[in-house]
């Protein structure tokens, strides 16, 4: 495709193109909400923005009281637009108001972002808009939808896909999805990995009573198809002594599965609800972790093992095609929903050395040679470029 050919010489073109006016809409914010995409946003359109874009990312007022509420943020506009905090329409309500928003503001591209957005992607195009969608993962895999919602997502993925003027994928696992499904050429830009900024200070250690190097950190949303409550089972019968199991993630009030960890933490004092964390908080917890374990089962390109590798944490992860496809050792991988075998490799990883210096120091330099959120920007970029001047993959 001819996206790579664009991006190795895109910061000299951009010396001499116009700015591009994009428009980003199926997040739910960039600034202190937590999530793969949010995460992704947060790190890729802050270089867009360098790379000659006008970013302007639709945010969900619903998770911004008025108080908090900031017009911009490194060299990006943010707009707030009502939706219901509701599992089912919030994301349907909010994509929709955006789309019209779009049609009346008229960016040179509107990217949506995951399957679920993707479904208004033809009523984008009907107004004329020029499109990008980036399908992040298979959502209707999840286990917290019902037949339904999974069908929706189907058809999100299919109007996406189709009705997209360029679409992008983050995994080699989508990318064959999507073309093996659709017969439709999707380009593949992965997400980067961050420069690791380790901390020598322990003051979030302190507050949750942490040791160095004595616990296993855990960092998703609590959600069922992260399978937090695998872990748990896990580590309750390795039982390693001196250590405590960390999860990191928002915990949604009234939310049954966030219930289900509250009260499974009550009873064990081992397991420590950190709640969402970011910036020196999140680094000093990846920092000086013994452990970093990712159980889901659903994942659309791992952005949170990509991090903990930068830091040169001991991992482990769940067998499945997106975490496989990352370069861990084969014996990092425990069979998805297996809490014995997980078991088992956390006795082994908690009794001694985890990973040797030199094992973690090399995927440490594999993941910063194949995972970068600079080339991921100028792959966008190219993408922008191509489809504001007419272009496009099909369609």
């Amino acid at each position: 495709m001819a996206v790579n050919a664009h991006a190795a010489s895109a910061r000299t073109a951009t010396a001499r193109q116009p700015r591009l006016r994009i428009m980003v809409l199926g997040l739910r914010g960039v600034i202190d909400v937590q999530g793969g995409i949010e995460t992704h946003a947060r790190r890729l359109y802050p270089l867009l923005a360098r790379l000659g874009c006008d970013v302007e990312i639709v945010q969900r007022s619903a998770y911004y009281p008025r108080e908090r509420r900031r017009r911009g943020w490194r060299r990006i506009t943010l707009t707030y637009l009502w939706s219901p905090r509701t599992r089912i329409a919030e994301t349907a309500v909010h994509t929709l108001l955006g789309v019209l928003y779009a049609a009346v503001k008229r960016p040179d591209v509107l990217h949506l972002h995951a399957i679920g957005p993707a479904l208004l992607a033809p009523l984008a195009r009907l107004f004329g808009l020029r499109v990008v969608v980036t399908h992040h993962c298979a959502d209707y895999e999840r286990e917290k939808w019902g037949p339904l919602a999974k069908a929706v997502l189907r058809a999100g993925e299919r109007l996406g896909i189709a009705f997209a003027h360029w679409p992008i994928v983050v995994s080699p696992v989508l990318k064959e999805t999507v073309e093996t499904r659709y017969g439709i050429d999707a380009t593949l830009i992965p997400n980067g990995a961050p420069m690791a900024t380790p901390r020598r200070t322990r003051h979030t250690l302190r507050r949750f009573d942490l040791q160095p190097w004595r616990y296993v950190l855990c960092v998703a949303r609590l959600v069922p198809e992260k399978r937090q409550h695998d872990l748990i089972a896990a580590f309750q019968a390795a039982r390693p002594p001196g250590w405590k199991l960390v999860f990191v993630g928002e915990i949604e009030q009234g939310d049954g599965y966030c219930q289900e960890l509250i009260a499974q933490a009550a009873r064990d004092a081992t397991i420590v609800l950190a709640g969402y964390q970011s910036g020196v908080a999140l680094h000093e917890l990846y920092t000086h972790a013994g452990l970093f374990v990712l159980p889901s089962a659903v994942e659309g390109h791992p952005i949170a093992l990509l991090e903990a590798a930068v830091y040169e944490v001991p991992l482990l992860a769940s067998a499945i095609p997106a975490n496989l496809a990352l370069p861990l050792p084969r014996n990092r991988y425990f069979p998805v929903g297996d809490a014995k075998a997980l078991a088992r490799q956390l006795e082994v990883m908690t009794q001694g050395t985890a990973a040797t210096t030199a094992e973690r120091r090399a995927l440490h330099a594999a993941i910063r040679a194949n995972y970068s959120w600079r080339k991921a920007a100028e792959l966008t970029s190219s993408v922008y470029r191509n489809v504001a001047r007419g272009g496009w993959q099909h369609g």
